[in-house]
This record gives structure tokens, sequence and C-alpha cells, in this order.
């Protein structure tokens, strides 16, 4: 037997009973500072520029002062042992203990390491600049996700109004048919408009823990949690014109200080790789003593040398290591360009948006008082007896559409406002 009153129970204490008592009060402001605290891809991020920070000292300790000590041991048969084969080298093996250290130092490279340094600081600032570009992209994913939450439990709060209309739209046509005064097909349509309200309303609670799932993730949070959450005041007024909407995305945007970045670290490798035929002159000096060693051989020694490496024959290695760096410039180059482009069009494309939607608000709001007064206007002819159910339940379909478009098209603009900040450069 059909009972919609007992639905309505067992629906309330299953899921919107313990919606309720799970959530917890959220600011979107609380949203944002949860998910740069915990969000796995932004400590990524942060990890990956601390990382890259170290990269210019690891390429500028080249150019340093060098030091390392040995110790050497050497017994062999009688002193006229000799080495025979293998590379030219001094063949004598004498029976000795020595200990000594050794310092080096590259006297020039001709700016070959300088590029290196200079390329590998402007790579560790477009790392610096992708953790901006991160950062970004997760608050954007909180607004974003924390307006559908929002935007979802108001279609919620719609949908269970309507339940409540409608049910009393059933007890009012039951009432009515008891009474002679209304035939059952008034209630048959009372009751099938219930369930549709029902459905609406099971959507509306699946839409609702669908959107807490999401904003959950974009959080950074492993497990789902039930939130309260607080709406946001609207927003300023859009510049009439996307001018100054995409000057300020053109001065602030860090997806186009990484390209620019990233182009100059191309072009200071390709000035390092250009050197690589020029010799390297280095100095070195050792120092050390021999506690046990034979007659022929002093018991402490001193040297000092000058080195200069030329190179002649490597096959092809720096040509190509040039070639290579010659592609990466103006694959650079070109990527800076198509930055720019994406840019334009997404910050155009975000303001249109935003527009459009602010528009859509303007017209939801009028169709919502159009739809409130039609009801009222349907629900007093019906209860005059001049209107029928079908007219009246029409007018409650046009108002629960209504309600929903309203809810959602506040909290849509919200988040083309939060796309179009993002677009903007300005988080």
């Amino acid at each position: 037997m059909h009972n919609p009153g007992l639905y309505k129970i067992v629906l309330w204490f299953l899921i919107i009973f313990p919606f309720h008592l799970m959530a917890e009060r959220l600011t979107l402001r609380e949203a944002e500072q949860m998910a740069l605290a915990h969000h796995p891809q932004l400590q990524e991020a942060r990890w990956r520029k601390e990382a890259d920070a170290t990269v210019p000292a690891q390429v500028r300790s080249g150019i340093l002062p060098q030091a390392h000590g040995s110790v050497t041991g050497a017994l062999t048969e009688d002193d006229h042992m000799r080495i025979l084969a293998g590379v030219p080298n001094n063949p004598s093996i004498y029976n000795r203990l020595g200990a000594g250290i050794g310092f080096s130092q590259i006297l020039s490279d001709f700016g070959r390491t300088r590029h290196r340094v200079e390329s590998a600081r402007l790579s560790a600032e477009a790392s610096a600049e992708t953790e901006r570009i991160v950062r970004a992209m997760a608050l954007l994913r909180v607004d974003r996700a924390y307006y559908a939450a929002l935007a979802a439990q108001a279609v919620l709060r719609v949908a269970r109004e309507t339940v409540h209309e409608r049910q009393l739209l059933v007890d009012q046509a039951s009432a009515l048919a008891r009474n002679k005064l209304k035939s059952e097909l008034d209630v048959t349509f009372a009751k099938v408009n219930l369930d549709e309200a029902l459905l609406i309303e099971n959507d509306a609670v699946n839409g609702a823990r669908s959107a807490t799932v999401n904003l959950c993730n974009a959080l950074g949070l492993e497990e789902t949690r039930e939130f309260e959450l607080v709406e946001e005041p609207m927003p300023e007024t859009l510049p009439p014109q996307w001018d100054s909407v995409v000057a300020t995305a053109m001065a602030n945007r860090p997806e186009l200080h990484r390209a620019k970045l990233v182009k100059q670290a191309a072009e200071e490798t390709l000035r390092a790789e250009r050197t690589l035929n020029l010799p390297v002159v280095s100095a070195s000096l050792f120092t050390g003593v021999a506690p046990l060693h034979i007659q022929a051989i002093q018991n402490h020694w001193n040297a000092a040398a000058i080195n200069v490496d030329i190179p002649i024959l490597n096959g092809g290695l720096f040509k190509a290591r040039r070639l290579e760096a010659g592609a990466r410039l103006k694959e650079a180059s070109e990527a800076a360009r198509n930055t720019v482009n994406n840019i334009l069009r997404d910050v155009r494309l975000a303001y249109l948006d935003a527009v459009s939607s602010f528009e859509r608000l303007r017209v939801t709001a009028s169709l919502l008082k159009q739809a409130q007064q039609s009801l009222k206007l349907a629900q007093a002819r019906y209860n005059l007896g001049l209107g029928n159910i079908i007219e009246l339940s029409q007018a409650q379909l046009n108002l629960t559409r209504a309600q929903i478009s309203q809810a959602r098209a506040r909290f849509d603009y919200q988040a083309h406002r939060a796309q179009l900040d993002y677009e903007m450069g300005v988080r």
C-alpha cells in the first residue's frame, strides 16, 4: 500500500538526519587553508621546488676549490717489480706506505660553468612559479567544489520543501475527495506529483553527497567528512569591458613568468654549450708524507701543476649537444608564445562566462517571482473550484524548477568569478 508519509520519515532518518548530525561548520577561507596545508599535489610541488633550488649549488661546486686525501700502501716481491702492460704510466712499484692531500681549482672554462649555474638558477625560479601555479589551481578546485557543494545543498533544501508542499496537496486532495468535493483522479495526480518530488529529493541527496566527496578530495582529505558550508557574499561588480581583465592576467599569471624563465634558462644552456670546444685551465697542488718506504724514495713530497685540457675529437658529441640546446631554445620560445595565446583565450572565455552567469541571476530571479505568483493564482483557483489539479501541479513544477535554477545560478556565478580570478592570476 502506498504510504508517502512513512516513506518520507524513513528517508529523513536514513539519509537526511545523519547528514546534519555529522556536519561541521566550514567557511571558504578555512577550506582554502586546509587545502594549502594538506593537499598532496601542493606538497609535491613544494618539495620539487626545494629539490630544484639545490641544483645551482651543485653546478657551481665544479668551479670551487676541490680537496681530496689519500692513503696508499704497496707491497711487492722485490724492488725491481714493474707494470709492463696497459696504458702508459709510471710502471715502478715500491714497498711503501704514504698519505697525502691534493687540491685542485679550475682557473677558467671560458664561462661554461657560469652559464650552467645561471641556467640552473633560472630553472629553479621556474620551479617556484610552478608551485604558484599548482597553488592557484588547488585554490580554484577548492572554490569550485565549495560552491558546487553549496549549490547541491541549496537544491536539496528546495527538494525537501517541494516534498512538503506536495504532501500538503495530497492531504488536501484526499480531504476534498472524502467530502465528495473532488474526484479520486485529483488524489492520484497529487500522489504522482509527490512521488516525483521524492525522486527529486533522492537525486538531490545523492548530488549533495557527491559534491561533498568532491570537496573532500579538493581539500586533500582521504576520508569523506560532512560539512555545514557558510555562504559567501556576492563578489564585486564585473568591469564593463575585458580589457582591464586581460591586462591584469598578462601581468600576474605565473604561467607567463615560468615560460619566460624557461626560455631564459634555455638561452643560458645554449651559451654554455657553445663553449664546449674551448679548453679548461686548472691548477693542482699535492703534498704528503711516506713514513715507510725504500731508500730510493723521499719521505715527503710537494708538487704543483697547471693543466690545460683541450678537446679535439669526441665523436660529434659537442656538436650534437649544441644542436640540442638550440632546438630546446626554439621549443621554449614557441611554448612561451603558446602560453600567451592560451591565457588570452582562457581569460576572455572566463570573463564571458562570468557575464553570462551574472545575467542568468537576473533572469532566474524574475522567473522565480513569476512562478511564485503563478502558483498562488493556481492554488487560489483550485481552492475555489475554478482550476484543476493539472493546472496546480504544473504551477508547482514550474516553481520547483525556478527555485532550483535560482539556487544554482547564484553559486554558478560565484564559481565563475573564482575561475575568472584564477585566469587573472590574482589568487
